[in-house]
């Protein structure tokens, strides 16, 4: 991102969610955006996610498959909805599970949807965050903290290049905070993906290799931290 502008007009006059916000995530990195609400780090995501146009600046994404810079495409709902499909994963804070599929059905629809459904894949994910015990059992059987590993191992389902997640563990305590992470970490690690995470948790940066603190859509910092990457 170079650059990067999101302006909204209000009546009370122009908010500048973002302001000429300029950086270069690098493949494999963790990265945490941290800021106060209202710094901007949501609208950030989002515009890494294409789920947003900025106003103004430029965002170029290397497709892992294809090797190549390209422009992400703004504007354009049909083509942003393509650009996320192939390349983002999203974790939100609330869960989004379907109640009526299983927590493996969860996993097999986002596959099918992305062309790639493969039912031995969808249940290594599941062991990988430590739900393979959890294959037939339906969402709300479940707690929170498994519902969002679920979630963690569908939206890396698709093999997506980056993967992203809003305050993912804004709705969980501490322990069960720390083990959805550690489960993000490792699949994050085996999968070889890309992710950034949006937080205003100080205790999360133990889990990412770098953190970007945002503050009235300005960077204000931007450090590597001493975790292995």
């Amino acid at each position: 991102m170079e650059n990067l502008e999101r302006h909204y007009e209000t009546p009370a006059g122009v908010v500048k969610a973002l302001d000429g916000v300029t950086f270069e995530i690098y493949e494999g990195e963790r990265v945490i955006l941290l800021g106060p609400s209202g710094s901007g780090k949501t609208t950030l995501l989002n515009c890494l996610s294409a789920l947003d146009s900025p106003t103004g600046g430029e965002y170029t994404f290397t497709s892992a498959k294809m090797e190549e810079m390209d422009q992400v495409p703004r504007n354009n709902s049909e083509k942003m909805t393509s650009f996320r499909r192939e390349n983002i994963g999203y974790v939100f804070q609330f869960f989004n599970l379907l109640q009526d599929l299983t927590v493996l059905e969860n996993i097999l629809l986002i596959q099918e949807l992305a062309g790639k459904k493969d039912p031995a894949r969808a249940k290594e994910l599941l062991k990988l965050v430590g739900l393979e015990a959890e294959t037939n059992r339906f969402p709300g059987e479940i707690s929170g903290g498994q519902q969002q590993r679920v979630a963690i191992a569908r939206s890396i389902a698709k093999r997506p290049t980056l993967l992203l997640g809003d305050e993912l563990t804004g709705n969980l305590d501490t322990e069960t905070s720390n083990k959805v992470m550690e489960a993000l970490v490792s699949a994050c690690k085996q999968e070889n993906i890309t992710s950034v995470f949006v937080t205003h948790d100080e205790g999360l940066v133990k889990y990412a290799t770098r953190v970007i603190r945002i503050d009235s859509g300005k960077i204000v910092s931007d450090e590597q931290t001493n975790n292995d990457s």
